[in-house]
Protein backbone atom coordinates (compact mmCIF):
# COMPACT_ATOMS: atom_id res chain seq x y z
CA UNK A 1 0.00 0.00 0.00
CA UNK A 2 1.03 3.38 -0.47
CA UNK A 3 1.62 6.00 1.95
CA UNK A 4 -0.17 8.19 0.34
CA UNK A 5 -3.47 5.92 0.52
CA UNK A 6 -2.31 4.95 3.71
CA UNK A 7 -2.64 8.47 4.68
CA UNK A 8 -5.88 8.88 3.07
CA UNK A 9 -7.51 5.94 4.94
CA UNK A 10 -6.09 7.27 8.28
CA UNK A 11 -7.69 11.11 7.34
CA UNK A 12 -10.83 9.76 6.64
CA UNK A 13 -10.75 7.48 9.82
CA UNK A 14 -10.00 10.72 11.98
CA UNK A 15 -12.72 12.87 10.61
CA UNK A 16 -15.25 10.17 12.50
CA UNK A 17 -12.75 10.71 15.46
CA UNK A 18 -13.49 14.40 14.81
CA UNK A 19 -17.37 13.80 14.53
CA UNK A 20 -17.23 11.97 17.96
CA UNK A 21 -15.27 14.22 19.79
CA UNK A 22 -17.58 17.49 18.89
CA UNK A 23 -20.62 15.43 18.89
CA UNK A 24 -19.84 14.92 22.30
CA UNK A 25 -18.39 18.28 23.62
CA UNK A 26 -22.03 19.68 22.24
CA UNK A 27 -24.03 16.79 24.23
CA UNK A 28 -22.17 15.99 27.23
CA UNK A 29 -22.07 19.68 28.30
CA UNK A 30 -25.61 20.91 28.67
CA UNK A 31 -26.85 17.73 29.57
CA UNK A 32 -24.05 18.12 32.62
CA UNK A 33 -25.47 21.41 33.88
CA UNK A 34 -28.68 19.37 34.05
CA UNK A 35 -27.09 16.40 35.94
CA UNK A 36 -25.03 19.27 38.39
CA UNK A 37 -28.74 20.73 39.26
CA UNK A 38 -30.39 17.32 39.33
CA UNK A 39 -27.06 16.20 42.02
CA UNK A 40 -27.95 19.04 44.15
CA UNK A 41 -31.72 19.21 43.81
CA UNK A 42 -33.61 19.41 47.30
CA UNK A 43 -36.10 16.86 45.87
CA UNK A 44 -34.72 13.67 47.26
CA UNK A 45 -35.92 11.37 44.66
CA UNK A 46 -34.28 13.86 41.77
CA UNK A 47 -30.97 13.83 43.47
CA UNK A 48 -30.95 9.81 44.22
CA UNK A 49 -31.65 9.21 40.45
CA UNK A 50 -29.15 11.50 39.71
CA UNK A 51 -26.30 10.33 41.98
CA UNK A 52 -27.17 6.75 40.98
CA UNK A 53 -26.41 7.77 37.37
CA UNK A 54 -23.68 9.50 38.01
CA UNK A 55 -22.01 6.13 40.15
CA UNK A 56 -23.29 3.94 36.97
CA UNK A 57 -21.25 6.09 34.48
CA UNK A 58 -17.97 6.59 36.64
CA UNK A 59 -18.11 2.81 37.86
CA UNK A 60 -18.48 1.32 34.75
CA UNK A 61 -16.14 0.68 31.86
CA UNK A 62 -16.88 3.41 28.74
CA UNK A 63 -16.77 0.30 25.83
CA UNK A 64 -19.51 -1.82 27.89
CA UNK A 65 -21.57 1.07 27.87
CA UNK A 66 -21.24 1.98 24.07
CA UNK A 67 -21.70 -2.13 23.55
CA UNK A 68 -25.19 -2.18 25.98
CA UNK A 69 -26.64 0.59 23.88
CA UNK A 70 -25.58 -1.08 20.44
CA UNK A 71 -27.06 -4.39 21.83
CA UNK A 72 -29.19 -3.88 24.11
CA UNK A 73 -32.55 -2.42 22.04
CA UNK A 74 -32.16 -6.54 20.31
CA UNK A 75 -31.44 -8.24 23.66
CA UNK A 76 -34.01 -6.78 25.85
CA UNK A 77 -36.70 -5.29 23.44
CA UNK A 78 -36.53 -7.80 20.09
CA UNK A 79 -35.54 -4.34 18.31
CA UNK A 80 -33.79 -4.58 14.44
CA UNK A 81 -31.87 -1.15 14.56
CA UNK A 82 -30.75 0.33 11.63
CA UNK A 83 -27.18 0.57 9.86
CA UNK A 84 -27.08 3.80 11.17
CA UNK A 85 -27.98 2.75 14.91
CA UNK A 86 -24.14 2.37 15.93
CA UNK A 87 -23.05 6.10 15.03
CA UNK A 88 -26.42 6.97 17.53
CA UNK A 89 -25.26 4.49 20.14
CA UNK A 90 -21.77 5.63 20.06
CA UNK A 91 -22.75 9.41 20.46
CA UNK A 92 -25.47 9.03 23.40
CA UNK A 93 -22.78 6.73 24.65
CA UNK A 94 -20.09 9.22 24.79
CA UNK A 95 -22.37 11.96 25.43
CA UNK A 96 -23.65 10.34 28.73
CA UNK A 97 -20.45 9.35 29.99
CA UNK A 98 -18.88 12.18 29.67
CA UNK A 99 -21.97 14.09 31.40
CA UNK A 100 -21.47 13.48 34.55
CA UNK A 101 -17.71 15.65 34.82
CA UNK A 102 -19.54 18.08 35.66
CA UNK A 103 -19.51 17.16 39.22
CA UNK A 104 -16.59 19.58 39.51
CA UNK A 105 -19.40 22.46 39.45
CA UNK A 106 -19.72 24.36 42.81
CA UNK A 107 -21.76 22.77 45.52
CA UNK A 108 -25.11 23.76 47.07
CA UNK A 109 -23.40 25.84 49.60
CA UNK A 110 -22.53 29.17 48.83
CA UNK A 111 -19.18 29.71 46.90
CA UNK A 112 -19.61 33.45 45.41
CA UNK A 113 -20.31 36.40 47.73
CA UNK A 114 -23.34 37.63 48.41
CA UNK A 115 -22.15 40.91 47.39
CA UNK A 116 -21.94 39.63 44.00
CA UNK A 117 -25.37 39.18 43.92
CA UNK A 118 -26.56 42.47 45.70
CA UNK A 119 -24.54 44.54 43.53
CA UNK A 120 -26.31 42.81 39.91
CA UNK A 121 -29.20 43.63 41.44
CA UNK A 122 -28.96 47.19 42.04
CA UNK A 123 -27.68 47.14 38.49
CA UNK A 124 -31.21 45.77 37.57
CA UNK A 125 -29.81 42.29 36.78
CA UNK A 126 -32.60 39.61 37.11
CA UNK A 127 -31.15 36.49 38.66
CA UNK A 128 -31.01 34.60 35.55
CA UNK A 129 -28.65 37.05 34.64
CA UNK A 130 -26.90 37.41 36.84
CA UNK A 131 -25.66 33.73 36.36
CA UNK A 132 -25.09 33.88 32.81
CA UNK A 133 -23.39 37.19 32.70
CA UNK A 134 -21.45 36.61 36.42
CA UNK A 135 -21.43 33.48 37.95
CA UNK A 136 -20.76 31.47 34.83
CA UNK A 137 -17.98 32.96 33.60
CA UNK A 138 -15.94 32.70 37.41
CA UNK A 139 -17.75 28.70 37.38
CA UNK A 140 -16.12 27.77 33.98
CA UNK A 141 -12.51 29.42 35.38
CA UNK A 142 -12.94 26.91 38.32
CA UNK A 143 -13.62 23.78 36.35
CA UNK A 144 -11.49 24.82 33.39
CA UNK A 145 -8.58 22.97 34.61
CA UNK A 146 -10.24 19.80 35.81
CA UNK A 147 -12.61 19.59 32.15
CA UNK A 148 -9.58 20.04 30.41
CA UNK A 149 -8.07 17.19 31.59
CA UNK A 150 -11.03 14.83 30.79
CA UNK A 151 -11.40 16.63 27.01
CA UNK A 152 -7.84 15.65 26.29
CA UNK A 153 -8.86 12.24 27.96
CA UNK A 154 -12.26 12.35 25.34
CA UNK A 155 -9.49 12.60 22.37
CA UNK A 156 -7.67 9.26 23.51
CA UNK A 157 -10.99 7.54 24.66
CA UNK A 158 -12.61 8.36 20.64
CA UNK A 159 -10.56 4.81 19.84
CA UNK A 160 -13.26 3.13 21.64
CA UNK A 161 -15.61 3.78 19.22
CA UNK A 162 -14.11 0.48 17.40
CA UNK A 163 -15.46 -2.69 19.36
CA UNK A 164 -19.37 -0.88 17.31
CA UNK A 165 -17.27 -1.35 13.99
CA UNK A 166 -17.23 2.84 13.21
CA UNK A 167 -13.85 3.57 11.39
CA UNK A 168 -12.56 6.13 13.20
CA UNK A 169 -8.50 6.22 12.90
CA UNK A 170 -7.71 3.53 15.53
CA UNK A 171 -9.85 0.84 13.15
CA UNK A 172 -8.46 2.76 10.49
CA UNK A 173 -5.08 2.20 11.96
CA UNK A 174 -5.77 -1.73 12.63
CA UNK A 175 -7.02 -2.80 9.35
CA UNK A 176 -4.06 -1.23 7.82
CA UNK A 177 -1.78 -2.49 9.85
CA UNK A 178 -3.22 -5.99 9.67
CA UNK A 179 -3.21 -6.02 5.88
CA UNK A 180 0.41 -4.41 5.89
CA UNK A 181 1.98 -6.68 8.80
CA UNK A 182 3.60 -3.11 9.53
CA UNK A 183 3.55 -1.58 12.74
CA UNK A 184 3.80 2.30 10.92
CA UNK A 185 0.01 2.81 10.90
CA UNK A 186 -0.11 2.46 14.70
CA UNK A 187 2.67 4.56 14.84
CA UNK A 188 1.50 7.50 12.10
CA UNK A 189 -1.90 7.33 14.12
CA UNK A 190 -0.10 7.65 17.28
CA UNK A 191 1.75 10.95 16.01
CA UNK A 192 -1.70 12.29 14.60
CA UNK A 193 -3.42 11.94 18.27
CA UNK A 194 -0.59 13.49 19.98
CA UNK A 195 -0.91 16.33 17.78
CA UNK A 196 -4.47 16.81 18.10
CA UNK A 197 -4.50 16.46 22.11
CA UNK A 198 -1.37 18.95 21.55
CA UNK A 199 -3.61 21.05 19.39
CA UNK A 200 -6.31 20.96 22.41
CA UNK A 201 -4.31 21.95 24.99
CA UNK A 202 -3.24 25.42 23.44
CA UNK A 203 -6.77 26.47 22.71
CA UNK A 204 -7.65 25.55 26.14
CA UNK A 205 -4.33 26.90 27.74
CA UNK A 206 -5.48 30.34 25.47
CA UNK A 207 -9.04 30.16 26.74
CA UNK A 208 -7.65 29.79 30.60
CA UNK A 209 -5.98 32.90 30.25
CA UNK A 210 -8.37 35.21 29.13
CA UNK A 211 -10.16 34.29 32.19
CA UNK A 212 -7.60 35.29 34.35
CA UNK A 213 -9.57 38.99 34.77
CA UNK A 214 -11.95 36.21 36.84
CA UNK A 215 -10.14 36.46 40.38
CA UNK A 216 -11.71 34.64 42.92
Amino acid sequence: MEFATMMELLLSGLAFTLQIFVTTLIGSLPLGVLVAFGRMSRFKPVALVTRFYISVMRGTPLMLQLMALMFGPYYLFGLQMGNDWKYWACSIGFIINYAPTSRDLPRRHPVYPARQYEAAEVLGYSRFQTFMKIVLPQVVKRILPAMSNEIITLVKDTSLAFVLGIMEMFSQAKAIAASQVSMLPYVIAGVIYWVFNFIVEIILTRVEKRLNYYHD
